[in-house]
This record gives C-alpha cells, sequence and structure tokens, in this order.
C-alpha cells in the first residue's frame, strides 16, 4: 500500500510517500493513526494531534472508521485552509 503525505505533514515526516504493509491489527484509519506514531520520532511530532489530519483512502475522504485493509493508497494531509 502507498502512503502519501502533503504539506507540513510531509515536512515533518520527511518523505512524499512511501509503500508500506500494515500490521494485521491496522484495519481502519484510526487504527492507522494509531500505528504510525510509533513508527519513529518524525511520525510522532506530524501526527501529534491526530485529530486534525485528514485523510483520503483511494482518493475518497474517510473518517475514523474507514476500513484501510483493502485500500491502494492512503493520503494524510492537513486541514485545508483558503481564503
Amino acid at each position: 500500500m502507498k502512503l502519501v503525505y502533503f504539506s507540513w505533514v510531509k515536512d515533518r515526516i520527511g518523505m512524499a510517500e512511501e509503500a508500506v504493509e500494515l500490521p494485521e491489527d491496522v484495519k481502519t484509519v484510526a487504527d492507522l493513526l494509531v500505528w504510525l506514531p510509533g513508527r519513529g520520532a518524525n511520525f510522532a511530532d506530524a501526527l501529534a494531534e491526530p485529530a486534525i489530519i485528514r485523510i483520503a483512502v483511494d482518493q475518497e475522504y474517510a473518517t475514523p472508521q474507514t476500513d484501510v485493509t483493502k485500500a491502494s493508497e492512503i493520503a494524510l494531509f492537513p486541514p485545508v485552509t483558503g481564503g
């Protein structure tokens, strides 16, 4: 599965994307947001406030309950602002 990071999430993690194999216990977006910070200080820093991180699974906005087990791409980005 491909994880894609945008904006300051990308900057803090230190990469734009990566291919990963999720552990079997990561089944939902909420599980993903619990697992990722354990991968290192850069992930913990980027995801310190998981409630503000927006997630898209296969290019569709996702909720914490969205299943990720069959996803091919998950994107993580900060809230969109505009004017």
